[in-house]
């Protein structure tokens, strides 16, 4: 996929996280075409994307630091430097969006989902996290972080937001909503616990029509 390094499609895969051979030829439509490579002048990239690619999910499957990164991939500063391009640009966020609706419309969905579920989940954070964006849950009796988020119900993810642990889900929920709300202009229906009921369910009303 693109890049000097050849991309042999019997490549032997190092790693659990590498992509299988079949995922390149699935998910090359849905890349950005570097502008060497239709012409339009630019330095060839010395590592093809699926390199590059398959460093960065074994990154996140990992939980690693760019600098534990092993040697047999690409340069961690090149790794890195194409992951922010893509991040800066909003294509992590597109290419995400774009197979999500391919999914659903395997599933025999609508690409673009108009029903899903909220929730949150507070998680104990780690002795580096900042005492500045780390709560107490009292109710879950967890030190840390919240994560809120809102799924199709496929169980795909529309729309996350973090926060300290004491932030409440109704709090937090009205800006992940009015987001969620921006992304998905046909959403028009969102299920969610006892956590999110009371004034919160008539705000939804007058708020986001």
């Amino acid at each position: 996929m693109y890049g000097n390094a050849a991309d042999h499609p019997d490549r032997v895969r190092r790693y659990p996280s590498d992509m299988t051979d079949a995922e390149p030829a699935a998910v090359r439509p849905l890349l950005p075409v570097p502008a060497w490579f239709q012409g339009r002048g630019g330095r060839p990239e010395g590592y093809c994307h699926r390199q590059l690619l398959d460093a960065i999910r074994y990154l996140v499957a990992g939980g690693i630091s760019w600098r534990a990164m092993p040697s047999d991939f690409p340069a961690r500063a090149r790794v890195y430097a194409f992951f922010r391009r893509w991040r800066e640009h909003g294509l992590i966020a597109e290419f995400h969006d774009r197979l999500r609706g391919t999914v659903r419309e395997r599933e025999g969905r609508e690409a673009e989902p108009t029903a899903g579920i909220i929730d949150a989940q507070s998680v104990r954070a780690a002795a580096t996290v900042p005492a500045a964006s780390r709560g107490y849950d009292g109710g879950k009796k967890v030190p840390g972080r919240k994560r809120h988020i809102v799924t199709d119900t496929l169980g795909l993810l529309l729309a996350v937001a973090v926060t300290a642990a004491n932030i409440g889900d109704r709090e937090a929920a009205v800006g992940l909503l009015m987001r969620l709300r921006r992304l998905h202009r046909d959403f028009t229906l969102v299920w969610a616990d006892g956590g999110y009921t009371g004034s919160r369910v008539g705000w939804c009303r007058d708020k986001l029509p």
